[in-house]
């Protein structure tokens, strides 16, 4: 029985609307993306395959589809009828919804069977859920990206890293094996103030569990070496993540 066969015949026997459902599991699987009680946001979504898994996974949480097409009802889902190129979408998106845990996107342009185009049209859909994601996702937040292999792949990836703590490559086992999609996850989303070799002047406020001082930039926490409660010091940041970063005194 062929890979397509096989999960087109399960998706059929369980209930989902269409195979990709297992990709979404296998990513999450692999990821460890969806928790319970996330919101998660689903962009592409119909005909809804991955908003029903996304349901499963996020019990107690808020599932929200996005698609040009309508979806069909699904318990405990809401869905949002537009086109994600345009801001009018992205807009209600973000008045709607708030603030998000996780970012999805299976989204894949309509094919022409020129490759390089097709390969061109995944990668500015991609970047399309990245904006979004950069609008909505929370300090820490997640993001799954479709995407077909080819030349523009490498910026992609660097563009999403710049705003994660780190990006990785899936291919699921539910894909078709002649199939060049593969899925870019960046995890930890970063929102900080400050980036890694800025200079600047910190008021130490507390002190950590490690005997560091701890500093606030716009409510971002500082962990300083050698610094103590009370010190007003000039620092060097050595590390960046989601909700905390790292800094030397210089002075």
């Amino acid at each position: 029985m062929s890979g397509r066969d096989e999960y087109y015949n399960k998706a059929k026997q369980q209930g989902y609307r269409s195979r990709s459902a297992y990709k979404l599991q296998q990513i999450d699987d692999t990821a460890d993306l969806i928790a319970p009680s996330d919101t998660v946001i689903d962009l592409g979504a119909a005909p809804g395959g991955w908003l029903q898994v996304a349901a499963e996974r996020a019990d107690g949480g808020r599932v929200v589809g996005v698609d040009r097409q309508r979806i069909e009802s699904i318990d405990g889902v809401e869905t949002v009828r537009g086109d994600l190129t345009e801001e009018s979408t992205q807009a209600e998106i973000a008045e709607r919804v708030g603030k998000a845990d996780l970012v999805l996107s299976d989204m894949a342009p309509n094919m022409t069977g020129e490759y390089e185009l097709d390969h061109a049209r995944s990668i500015h859909l991609a970047r399309q859920a990245l904006d979004v994601a950069r609008t909505i996702l929370t300090p820490g937040g997640d993001l799954v990206v479709k995407a077909f292999d080819g030349r523009d792949l490498d910026d992609l990836e660097a563009d999403i890293e710049d705003e994660f703590e780190y990006v990785r490559t899936v291919r699921p086992d539910a894909s078709r094996d002649e199939s060049s999609e593969l899925f870019l996850v960046g995890k930890g989303r970063m929102t900080a103030p400050v980036a890694v070799d800025d200079e600047l002047t910190v008021e130490i406020t507390d002190t950590g569990d490690e005997d560091d001082g701890i500093a606030k930039v716009d409510d971002y926490t500082l962990f300083v070496s050698d610094a103590e409660e009370g010190e007003t010091v000039e620092v060097r940041i050595e590390g960046v993540k989601p909700r905390f970063g790292f800094a030397e005194r210089i002075d």
